[in-house]
């Protein structure tokens, strides 16, 4: 349940930032078109683990369960990497994101990177 609150909070500090930027997993948008291809975004963050929280998750995998410090951990790196696509969108002057993705990496043992893409449009 925390998690839910923890992305309605973050959800309510996108709106108050004036983000009305339009952002979809599709290459259409309903509704509207397509007048303008600006091209591809990104946004990426590299989240490390904490020692203790390391050592928790380690024992949830003797024991089975959820590391909910990892999802956390994800969770945060998945806002923060959409937040900075729609960022670098915006210095386009696009007014929507579509065929947005997801990807992951290691970048370095305890070290995780989350990027968002997608293209960068202006729709009428």
């Amino acid at each position: 349940m925390k998690s839910r609150e923890n992305t309605l909070k973050n959800k309510e500090k996108i709106k108050a930032k004036g983000n009305t930027m339009m952002v979809a997993t599709t290459d259409t948008l309903p509704g509207r078109e397509v007048k303008e291809v600006l091209g591809v975004v990104f946004g990426s963050c590299v989240q490390t683990k904490h020692l203790g929280k390391d050592m928790r998750a380690g024992l949830r995998s003797v024991v089975g369960g959820e590391a909910k410090s990892y999802t956390e951990l994800m969770e945060e790196a998945r806002r923060t990497a959409m937040q900075r696509m729609i960022d670098d969108a915006k210095k386009l002057e696009a007014d929507a994101i579509i065929g947005m993705r997801y990807a992951t990496a290691q970048t370095m043992r305890g070290a995780a990177e989350l990027i968002a893409f997608g293209t960068a449009v202006k729709t009428y």
